[in-house]
């Protein structure tokens, strides 16, 4: 009947520290973990759980393509989160959302359209 929300991968394989600015797309697998500023798309490959969070200071300029995605930072592009978004107080996203099942927390400014993935888990 439900399904009970998978909790975001709290594991670190990648992590861009606060000092630290890419410019360029990234592609990762397992979990990323943006501290600073990405100028360029950030995509999960392959087929395995994946995630991307971005902290408060975090900033990414382009798409962020991923399974689940934990945003308290800011985001200039699309969200493509197959499972689960979750939106922080300090949230910033102008761009449109996809998602399975998504979490705003009071604070969290969207600029964009929020867009329902069919097979999203029920909360």
């Amino acid at each position: 009947m439900f399904k009970r929300a998978r909790k975001p991968v709290s594991r670190i394989d990648t992590l861009i520290g606060k000092s630290v600015r890419v410019q360029g797309d990234i592609e990762f697998t397992g979990g990323l973990h943006v501290e600073g500023y990405v100028g360029g798309n950030v995509r999960a490959s392959g087929g395995a759980l994946s995630a991307v969070s971005v902290s408060e200071h975090g900033h990414i300029e382009g798409s962020v393509v991923a399974a689940q995605v934990v945003l308290n930072g800011r985001i200039n592009g699309d969200i493509l989160a197959t499972e689960r978004v979750v939106l922080g107080a300090k949230a910033r996203v102008a761009g449109d959302i996809h998602y399975g099942s998504i979490e705003m927390a009071l604070g969290a400014e969207v600029s964009g359209k929020l867009v329902p993935q069919k097979g999203g888990d029920a909360q």
